[in-house]
């Protein structure tokens, strides 16, 4: 499944990977990207509940937030 997570306070290429490899970590997360000019990540992953990809984004930093998270 692929999810689009709209965030806010992802501010460069090193928040961008800091929020990756915390996505990346999360059992059955298979990509990440994430993009500060848009604020927006998109993660691919299998058998993974919304709430551990808010979880793993928002525990990377604490100015990091997910304002919202869309399954496609």
């Amino acid at each position: 499944m692929n999810y689009t997570i709209k965030t806010q306070g992802i501010m460069c290429g090193h928040c961008e990977a800091k929020v990756e490899s915390a996505l990346l970590a999360v059992a059955g997360v298979t990509d990440a990207e994430a993009d500060h000019e848009t604020n927006v990540v998109t993660v691919e992953a299998n058998g993974v509940d919304p709430e551990q990809l808010k979880a793993a984004i928002e525990g990377a930093s604490d100015t990091y937030k997910v304002l919202e998270v869309t399954a496609e």
